[in-house]
């Protein structure tokens, strides 16, 4: 077992054991719905059935029904797609690099982040496809045998490289995060007594039966797709960025764009997953396995990332003025001053302002300062996926093609919809599947559990429990724990003296002596 330092802060709390552990992750399963699931389900839905209804109008009538135009061809369409990606590479960035270095606080957080991250690129999907305008063709962006004639797809287009790169993208994510779910669908599998929830579960656990040989296969399948994983995380976005890079367009022809988005990706995933995984938390009780300290570590990737991505905006105004050429020039100084100034500051202001303020170790830990920061960051990322996109084409070299974009009510719906689709997914995987890898908790628990930390092996309160009958409450505070770790240490247990048992043995032998005599 791995020793961790005594003076690190546990990251399980309280007084938990392997079976507290699995009940309180199981509970949201095995339990009624609340209310409030219901409520939030309802209200997913209608808005994913608007999103619906504006794409059912939208194919329809046709692509004018969104706000573009002669110079604006693309708009909230793109930025929708690369926002939603952006915000998946959480999931495999916690899945699979943090996996390798070995991080034990990405235990709390790897099963939502991996599931937020299929759900969002299932949503950056549609977009492309949409935007086609005949949504029934859509696989002709693969490169299948066909018998169209001389219909093939162009390699040398970045928009198939999106194809290939959003298509192994979800692949590997969805059977990296399935895989991790097989033990736990098992645990549940063996806890349920409905037969058609049994039946349901024991479909998908794969008949795992939790022997040694199936957790060395699954470890080691899990370091492999970990390490298919890892490139992904820097290729994906990198080729997006290469929709605008590899144009000639001033404000989109710039080699600083691939680790520019990577950064901007992780930036808005981790962000997301502290908007998710915080209700999470609240609405199951799972404050006990998801706690400050790992608010901390994902705020720290945040000012890290954030900063990144305010090295990268003000690397880009410099080489638009260094390099003299003057149309690169305007359109920096376009964004910042023309008419979409107003999205512009507000995306410096959310990306490169506000996530500065965590570097105060109060503001850091503090969970409502931290929800309101991940939504204010997701907000201005998708300013900047948009002023990217449209100020950059909005005014091109002839004045009087100079247009100003407003977005549409189907352009909007779309977008609300996707929210919507996004919400109800998330919602159906936070019921019936477990939000925490039960199976990889408990391999934390002896090593960053509290109880383990602070009770040296036998749990906080161990001696009053079975010493002296005195049940300990499991919520204590750390100053208790510290102290029956020290009485723990310094007065042992008091047992009792073993009563005086005679050696029946030599009783008889000298009765048999004494009988010989007589």
């Amino acid at each position: 077992m791995h020793k961790e330092s005594d003076i690190r802060i546990p990251l399980i709390l309280g007084d938990k054991s392997y079976r507290d552990i699995t009940d309180d992750i199981i509970r949201p399963i095995e339990s009624k719905a609340p209310k409030g699931w219901y409520i939030l389900i309802s209200l997913s839905g209608l808005f994913a059935l608007w999103g619906v209804g504006c794409i059912v109008y939208l194919l329809g009538t046709g692509i004018g029904t969104w706000g573009l135009n002669k110079t604006v061809e693309w708009a909230w369409d793109i930025t929708n797609f690369v926002w939603w990606v952006g915000i998946g590479h959480a999931g495999t960035l916690i899945s699979a690099v943090l996996l390798l270095f070995r991080q034990k606080w990405r235990m709390a957080i790897n099963r939502a982040a991996e599931a937020m991250t299929i759900f969002a690129v299932m949503m950056a999907g549609l977009f492309p496809l949409i935007h086609m305008g005949r949504l029934w063709v859509g696989y002709w962006v693969f490169p299948l045998p066909n018998q169209f004639g001389s219909m093939w797809v162009n390699f040398n287009s970045p928009l198939l490289w999106d194809v290939f790169a959003i298509s192994t993208y979800f692949s590997v994510g969805l059977v990296f995060w399935y895989i991790g779910l097989i033990p736990d669908f098992a645990t549940i599998r063996d806890r349920v007594t409905k037969p058609v929830a049994k039946k349901a579960y024991s479909i998908l656990s794969f008949g795992w039966t939790g022997g040694a040989k199936a957790w060395n296969r699954f470890e080691i399948v899990s370091l492999v797709l970990a390490g298919l994983a890892t490139p992904l995380v820097f290729s994906v976005h990198s080729i997006v960025s290469f929709d605008f890079a590899t144009s000639v367009i001033p404000g989109w022809h710039t080699t600083i764009f691939p680790p520019y988005f990577v950064a901007g990706a992780v930036f808005s995933g981790f962000a997301m997953v502290q908007t998710l995984m915080l209700i999470l938390r609240k609405a199951f009780k799972l404050e006990a396995y998801l706690h400050t300290k790992h608010v901390e570590y994902m705020n720290i990737v945040i000012i890290t990332t954030g900063s990144i991505v305010g090295v990268a905006y003000i690397t880009e105004l410099f080489i638009s003025w260094y390099s003299g050429v003057e149309y690169e020039a305007y359109a920096f100084l376009n964004r910042a001053t023309g008419p979409y100034w107003w999205a512009y500051w507000s995306m410096m202001t959310c990306n490169v302002i506000s996530p500065q303020l965590f570097w105060f170790k109060k503001l850091r830990t503090s969970l409502t300062f931290t929800f309101i920061m991940s939504i204010i960051v997701n907000i201005g990322m998708w300013f900047e996926r948009f002023v990217i996109i449209v100020t950059s084409i909005h005014r091109d070299y002839v004045p009087s093609s100079w247009s100003y974009f407003h977005p549409t009510w189907v352009d909007i719906g779309v977008y609300v919809g996707t929210m919507g689709v996004f919400g109800v997914l998330y919602l159906l995987f936070a019921r019936y599947f477990p939000v925490m890898p039960i199976a990889e908790l408990k391999t934390i628990l002896k090593s960053s559990g509290a109880n383990f930390k602070q009770g040296y092996g036998h749990g906080a309160g161990y001696w009053d429990k079975h010493a002296h009958h005195d049940h300990d409450d499991h919520g204590s505070h750390h100053e208790s724990h510290i102290e029956a770790s020290v009485e723990t240490e310094t007065v042992p247990p008091v047992v009792a003296d073993p009563p005086v048992v005679e050696n029946t043995e030599e009783a008889s032998t000298e009765e048999e002596t004494k009988n010989e005599e007589e």
